[in-house]
């Protein structure tokens, strides 16, 4: 594979960085929803929420980027596939953009402000509507597993083409030199 078949490195590190906030961001999302209230919940929210911007962010900037340039060409593969892929992608992003925009949003329906890393107070978006809040909490939450659910067939996707195609469609986005 040759490195005009890769990603920019822009992409790569943006890539990574997303899928590494998604995963620890989900994590503790689902930690902190077993919790009592306590000051230590409290904390653990608001790094959620705090993590939960950054992806958002970091999101946002692999979307800008995606736009600006052009992908390497798709490796060879069935016209389903390639439609698959086109679709999951599309929603991949759609929910990377959701799902913390729906955080924020049930955030400020429930009159609790997100503050990034205690650095940046975030403007509410929404007016307080305690019911509107606890709807946005419920879609937040589902939407967050349909974004697991999505992640986790990306992963088996990119696994069956390296494992079992061997068509080289995941070192596109390896870290590091192309080999």
């Amino acid at each position: 594979m040759n490195s005009n078949a890769r990603y920019t490195a822009t992409a790569v590190v943006l890539h990574w960085l997303v899928a590494m906030g998604l995963i620890v961001t989900f994590c503790v999302g689902l930690y902190m929803v077993s919790l009592e209230r306590s000051p230590t919940k409290l904390l653990i929210v608001n790094w959620h929420r705090s993590a939960g911007i950054t992806v958002l962010a970091l999101a946002l900037a692999r979307l800008l980027w995606r736009f600006g340039r052009r992908p390497p060409p798709d490796v060879p593969m069935p016209a389903w596939q390639a439609k698959g892929a086109q679709v999951l992608h599309g929603l991949l992003y759609l929910l990377m953009l959701a799902v913390p925009l729906l955080g924020w949003a049930m955030s400020s329906a429930k009159g609790r402000p997100v503050v990034w890393f205690d650095l940046v107070t975030l403007p509410n978006w929404l007016p307080k509507d305690k019911a509107l809040g606890h709807q946005l909490e419920e879609l937040h939450g589902m939407l967050s597993w349909v974004l697991v659910a999505l992640v986790a067939c990306h992963v088996v996707a990119a696994l069956k083409h390296h494992f079992i195609d061997k068509d080289g469609l995941l070192g596109r986005m390896r870290l590091g030199r192309p080999v």
